[in-house]
């Protein structure tokens, strides 16, 4: 049987096939044995797959001796936060993110309410690939028990980091697309306590989504012309774990996840001072707005827990990643599409703007992405070649190969999962953004046909 797909935080596989019941106890046997004694919470995302690994999750974590919290269907970002709020010792979220529905993955969070970084990540990862589990004796067996309120604390810890009574006054009608995913129910909460009319699509947690997953334009086709139809001025977009968003303008044009982090790094800078995080493959937006408020811009690996790791190695008062994944420290250290609804409205009511005027605010470049074959013994030796050839560009070799001009970059890493390598560009103009992929696909093109 083929292997799931595994990160540094957790993993993700087909039901059935590359996750299993066995895979997810192995999994999670290894999270707890390399973790200390205590309460390790379970949410999950509203996949109809969920509620069975569930139980397998609970049941590897009890026989481990652990007490274990069921959160039932729940955010990413809630399961982050009420790891705090229980000063539990970690926690399992069960979604696949913005996978098709045959996926559904395991998330791991450390003691602090974060993704689980790196260096334990390998930790579990090592357990797991040995199966090392520690089993507790038929005495010592952990016990369940249900929370019944997972919404008041993250509510609360978002609406303290916005001016509500000036939200409420501008009186917004909101549309937000929940997709059957896991945030409609906190998502009704928040944009009416903070005095929005609103209609929501896909309000049921029933996992059986309307449209694919993930929040791209095409995906949203039949969603961008209900923004208007309702009277909206601002559609929001969750994918089924509700930690990322895209934003959709009061006419039905797309905006995109990349605007979501650069509107309120710019919101944010506009009230406080301090150092912004985003990965290395996010636009250079965010970048481009923190220098123009003489404030530091760090860029992380891709990935979470590395951008998690460097905002705490920096102190950041904002980051996130170009996936529409904002991550306000005030909350909590996982990126959090409520978050990112709640500054964005704020961002609207402050400066009496429409989400479409903050977004031409800023500075514009066009982002290119593509796939290129490539094996990974071919890898090392094509990011050498590109380096050469892009002589001209600063080089970082932070994760795969980054070369950064004044006003343009390239970012070419290798796949996880795939005998491919991932370019990615972004310049002022969409020719140029596709000319360095097409470069880059050409350098590596002839790489990899050398002997």
């Amino acid at each position: 049987m083929a292997e799931p797909i595994i990160s540094v935080s957790g993993l993700r596989g087909v039901v059935g096939q590359t996750l299993t019941p066995e895979v997810a106890v192995r999994y999670v046997a290894a999270f707890a044995a390399t973790g200390p004694a205590g309460t390790i919470l379970v949410g999950r995302d509203s996949r109809p797959s969920g509620e069975m690994l569930a139980q397998a999750v609970h049941a590897a974590l009890r026989a481990g001796g652990h007490r274990t919290i069921d959160l039932g269907i729940c955010p990413t970002p809630t399961v982050g936060l009420l790891v705090r709020t229980y000063q539990a010792t970690g926690a399992v979220g069960i979604t696949a993110s913005h996978n098709p529905p045959p996926y559904n993955g395991l998330k791991l969070f450390s003691n602090d309410g974060r993704v689980i970084p790196a260096a334990l990540g390998e930790k579990v990862l090592e357990h797991y690939r040995a199966g090392k589990a520690s089993w507790a004796r038929h005495d010592r067996i952990g016990s369940t028990s249900v929370c019944d309120d997972t919404t008041s604390a993250h509510l609360e810890a978002i609406l303290a980091t916005v001016d509500v009574e000036r939200i409420r006054n501008s009186g917004f009608t909101v549309l937000l697309d929940a997709n059957h995913g896991a945030g409609g129910p906190l998502g009704r909460l928040l944009l009416e306590a903070l005095g929005s009319k609103v209609t929501i699509l896909g309000e049921t947690t029933d996992g059986q989504f309307d449209h694919k997953a993930e929040p791209t334009a095409e995906n949203l086709a039949d969603v961008l012309p209900a923004v208007p139809q309702a009277g909206a001025e601002v559609g929001f977009c969750q994918d089924p774990d509700a930690d990322r968003l895209a934003v959709i303008d009061a006419a039905g044009g797309y905006l995109g996840e990349e605007y979501t982090v650069a509107i309120i790094a710019d919101h944010i800078l506009r009230n406080r001072r301090g150092p912004v995080v985003t990965n290395c493959s996010s636009s250079r937006m965010t970048q481009t707005i923190a220098e123009g408020y003489d404030q530091r811009h760090f860029r992380s690996a891709v990935g979470e827990a590395n951008v998690v790791d460097m905002m705490l190695a920096k102190d950041a008062v904002f980051g996130g990643e170009g996936n529409g994944g904002p991550i306000d420290p005030r909350v909590g250290m996982v990126r959090d599409s409520f978050v990112g609804m709640a500054q964005l409205l704020d961002a609207m009511a402050e400066r009496e703007l429409s989400i479409r005027q903050l977004a031409d605010e800023l500075p514009r470049y066009a982002i290119i992405k593509t796939k290129i074959d490539l094996a990974p013994n071919r890898v090392a030796r094509g990011l050498d070649a590109l380096e050469q050839h892009f002589d001209t560009a600063r080089a970082d070799r932070l994760d795969g190969l980054r070369l950064d001009w004044p006003n343009r970059w390239l970012l070419v890493r290798a796949s996880n999962t795939e005998p491919i390598v991932r370019a990615v560009a972004e310049a002022p103009q969409q020719e140029e953004a596709q000319r360095l992929c097409n470069e880059a696909a050409r350098v590596l093109g002839e790489t990899r046909d050398k002997n």
